[in-house]
Order: structure tokens, then sequence, then C-alpha cells
């Protein structure tokens, strides 16, 4: 039985996907097929260029200071540490906050992949046309393009122009790409790691904030319209709170957060016949 597997966008929260994997490493399941937008399409392409779950933790967790870490611990990491934080250094020309070509060239360099037709995995990677409103769906040639596009968030990272197209975001139009999968997998996972309302929460939120909070906003009803057409076979969406989409700063809170979402995903698991190992 062939398994698609779609990984949507969300910044930080995107760190979610790797337990994800890492339960999927357990069960045995290899997905024959990925489809992912923005940090689902970075996490999707280092998964698919042969790394397990569970390297793709030990990769990030070199990069950050855990709440477990010694000091020692953190002299070890303290050049990994630098590289992550030069990564996402602030760049504010022509209007933009980040621009995304350093942060790439540094995950991709974890990769060791330049083209879809290296990964192990078939990958599809959602981006937006800024012009014709169009969805763009890459699976072959460069894949440090089809990513840079992917996860140009409109207003905080530079669009990106590919192939005399200026693209942006895949989120824009696709936030968790399982459409893509439901006619080539006979058995289809997608994760959502959209931000998780609060109803408790009143506070006005500042001016970036409120962008990206109503980006979100348009991405979940979107999304939720998709769904009432057709559902994939197992719907994972970790309840993920006050974590902002570039907080890289609680990678282990994502962690932490997404715990009960596995213990979901594999009893749903279990229920559809896998078995872990």
């Amino acid at each position: 039985m062939k398994t698609g597997l779609a990984l949507g966008g969300g910044g930080v929260r995107g760190f979610a996907h790797v337990p994800v994997l890492e339960t999927l490493d357990e069960f045995g399941i290899r997905p024959g097929i990925i489809a992912g937008t923005s940090m689902g399409a970075i996490i999707g392409a280092l998964y698919a260029s042969g790394m397990s779950g569970k390297e793709i933790r030990e990769r990030i967790n070199q990069h950050l200071i855990l709440k477990d870490d010694t000091w020692r611990d953190i002299i070890a990491k303290k050049d990994n540490l630098l590289k992550w934080v030069k990564a996402f250094s602030a760049e504010f020309q022509h209007g933009v906050f980040i621009k995304t070509q350093r942060f790439l060239e540094f995950l991709l360099s974890e990769i060791q992949k330049r083209t879809f037709e290296e990964l192990e995995i078939p990958l599809l990677v959602v981006a937006a046309d800024y012009w014709t409103e169009q969805e763009i769906v890459f699976e072959s040639g460069d894949l440090l393009h089809a990513l840079q596009a992917s996860m140009a968030v409109p207003g905080v990272f530079a669009p990106v122009p590919v192939g005399g197209r200026v693209l942006v975001d895949g989120g824009v139009v696709n936030l968790v790409p399982y459409d893509h999968l439901l006619e080539r997998a006979d058995f289809t996972i997608a994760v959502n790691v959209n931000r998780a309302g609060n109803p408790g929460k009143h506070e006005t939120p500042g001016a970036l904030d409120s962008i990206l909070g109503a980006f979100e906003i348009m991405q979940a009803s979107a999304l939720a319209e998709k769904m009432k057409q057709r559902k994939p076979d197992i719907y994972v969406q970790p309840e993920i709170q006050d974590i902002r989409i570039f907080d890289f700063g609680k990678a282990g809170e994502v962690f932490l957060q997404t715990e009960p979402a596995i213990v979901l995903l594999k009893q749903q698991l279990k229920d559809a016949g896998f078995c872990s190992g």
C-alpha cells in the first residue's frame, strides 16, 4: 500500500512534523510520496533526502538550547548556535524582514541534495504565483528555488522569481496539500501545524502579529472548506499555543506541545491496521 504524506506550513511550528516522522519510522511506514508547503516542504525535503525522523530531530537539537542542556552542552553547541543566529539575522532590504537564501542554504547543507530527482522519496512543493493567483506545484528540477518560493511569506520573506513567475508562500493557496496525494497514494496522512485558536485571549496584537495572524485565519478557513469536500485518511493537528511562526527559540516547546497529537496518531495508525515495530 502506497502512503502519501502531506506536511503543512507554519514556521517554527513545522518542527511538529518531526515527531510525526519519528512515529512513521516506528511503525515502519515509508511514504511513497510527500507533499509540503512552506516549512512542511523543508521538513519533507529533509525526510525525502533519506534522513530519518530521529536524525532530523538531532540536527535541529544541535542548533537549539534545550531545557535539559548543561553549560557544557551549550558550549559544545556554540558553533552551531552561531550558525542558527546568522541564518535568521534580519535584513530589511526592500521592506522585507528576512531573506530566505541564507536560511535555506543552511538547511539544504543538511539535505545534501540539489534537485528533486536526487531525492529518495518523490516530493511535491507548493508555492503561489503572486500575479496570477495560481497554485504552482514543483516536483522536478532545482530544489532550492522551489523551497525558497514555498516559504516566501508575504511581507516577511522576499518573493522569489522562478521561470518568469513571481512566487510567494504556498500557504496562500494550499496550506496542507494532501489533495495532490489523493489520486497518487492509497492511504493519505495530512499534518496541519497552523496555530490553534485561543478564545481566552483578548489583548490587541501588534502590527506584524496582526498581519501574520490574519494570514493564518484565512489559511484555516480555506483548509476547512477543502476538508468538507474530501478528507485525508488520517488528519493530525497538534494543539500548539502561544508560538508564533518565527519563534525559533521555542522549538523545544513545539516538540512538547505535539506529544498529545502523537499519542492520538499512534492509535489512529493501529486502528488503520499498521503495527509499530
